[in-house]
């Protein structure tokens, strides 16, 4: 198997996640800030996704030592540095978590929640009883909780693939959908959200979706294991989305 053929393997529920009836449900101010409250910590989970690959693909730890793979850890590095530190709309560094958050505080939207979350983590709490006790949705701790799991298994071509397949060569199209929705709409206006869209697709396309299908290519080699496990983690990860978007259209509709 290889990258082509990984593709072809998860391309059905990368269709119906690109074709999912949530875009067209967010011509409403209210729908988008439901909408946003719950992708957020989507947004959130990537980054350690993001930053699993870059711990097992480079040195995070003291004393250093070379990266096994240097080519690989070039590529890693180069999507952490804009994924923890872009350039936001007004020219200052931020992460695209801290931009999403911007964003949803220019709609109106709740981020007391996933903030407590957030300062809890740097407390030192434990994750999932800080989850019990903001109330985190349960939409968002399945989602995440499959996200969590992949990452713990150790598994890089599995964690790559998840990655790749689950939100690097998607997020693209998804966001697309997105932007869609909202402009038929006209109802719905944020200039630091469409830029937010827009840097994630340009960036993904241009950039971080090559580069992370070279990882995973280099991380699965010519292992027949490798490559099988790597769909089963991306497939799991394309369903854990569409079961996400699923519970935020009945969210959505339940206003």
């Amino acid at each position: 198997m290889k990258i082509a053929d990984l593709q072809a393997a998860t391309d059905v529920s990368r269709q119906a996640l690109l074709n999912h009836k949530v875009y067209s449900q967010l011509a409403q101010p209210e729908a988008l800030k439901r909408f946003m409250e719950l992708h957020v910590y989507a947004v959130w989970d990537f980054m350690s996704l993001l930053k699993a690959l870059q711990q097992d693909l480079t040195c995070v730890s003291i004393p250093w030592v070379p990266a096994a793979d240097g080519v690989a850890a070039r590529m890693i590095n180069q999507i952490v540095l804009e994924e923890e530190s872009d350039i936001g709309a007004d020219g200052r560094p931020a992460s695209h978590f801290e931009l999403y958050l911007q964003a949803m505080q220019q709609v109106g939207a709740e981020t007391d929640r996933i903030m407590s979350l957030i300062g809890d983590l740097n407390s030192g709490e434990d994750y999932e009883r800080s989850l019990d006790r903001r109330e985190v949705p349960m939409a968002a701790r399945e989602f995440m909780k499959v996200t969590f799991e992949i990452i713990e298994s150790g598994h890089l071509p599995s964690i790559a693939s998840a990655f790749t397949i689950g939100r690097e060569n998607l997020v693209p199209g998804l966001f697309r959908g997105i932007i869609v929705g909202l402009n038929e709409s006209g109802k719905v206006q944020s200039d630091r959200f469409l830029y937010y869209l827009d840097r994630h697709i340009g960036l993904d396309e241009g950039e971080h979706g090559p580069l992370a299908f070279q990882i995973l290519e280099r991380l699965c080699g010519d292992v027949p294991e490798s490559w099988e496990l790597a769909k089963l983690a991306g497939l799991t990860a394309l369903e854990a989305r569409l079961k996400l978007w699923d519970a935020i259209s009945e969210s959505i509709v339940a206003i």
